[in-house]
């Protein structure tokens, strides 16, 4: 493993102008070629090209495309959960997304991080930090997750939200930067319908 890659697995400054990184972003970019190319009558071929970009994926998982990524490599997608059109998966640090999640289109995950000081970051050092989303979460369209952000299972973004700070679980976060509008509870429940069964003769 290359220097460079080791220090932005580990976390630490890195400059990304590396021959095993671009390496390995090459990989990824060809395989979301492929999968941003299939049409819908290909949707079955999606799951598969899932499996060859990403680190780990559940049963169930839907992203539709376009979608980007750096490596692919560093996404674990947990069972059942759907990503809608154009989201964004900046993974030089690990994503991790719980199962059942909702994520909505044009939602930015980034872990990629700069210097604020401005002689290294001229220099094109750089950092990450991970992101994680616990179970159930639903973040809303166009809501960006900042490096380093954990946001709690069952927990709700509202859209166009900018996530800088991690999230409990059971809330609803809303602005820029997102900020805990209220827990979910009672008021919140729905009565779901129940489905009758389909006769079949």
């Amino acid at each position: 493993m290359s220097e460079m890659k080791d220090r932005m697995l580990r976390g630490e400054l890195y400059i990304a102008d590396d021959p095993e990184l671009a390496a390995d972003n090459a990989r990824a970019q060809a395989v979301l070629d492929r999968f941003n190319a299939t049409t819908h009558a290909e949707y079955d071929d999606r799951p598969g090209l899932l499996r060859e970009l990403l680190g780990s994926v559940g049963e169930n998982v839907v992203i539709r495309p376009p979608f980007r990524c750096d490596y692919g490599t560093y996404i674990t997608i947990g069972a059942g959960t759907f990503a809608n059109f154009g989201c964004v998966m900046l993974d030089c640090a690990p994503i991790t997304i719980g199962a059942a999640c909702q994520i909505a289109t044009n939602v930015q995950l980034l872990t990629p991080t700069h210097p604020i000081d401005p002689g290294p970051r001229r220099a094109a050092w750089e950092a990450a930090e991970p992101i994680t989303l616990g179970d159930n979460v639903w973040l809303g369209g166009g809501a960006i997750v900042c490096p380093g952000v954990s946001i709690g299972a069952d927990t709700v973004v509202g859209a166009g939200a900018v996530v800088t700070r991690d999230l409990p679980a059971g809330v609803v976060a809303v602005g820029n930067p997102a900020r805990v509008l209220r827990e979910i509870g009672d008021a919140d429940r729905v009565q779901v319908p129940r489905l009758g069964r389909r006769c079949v003769e």
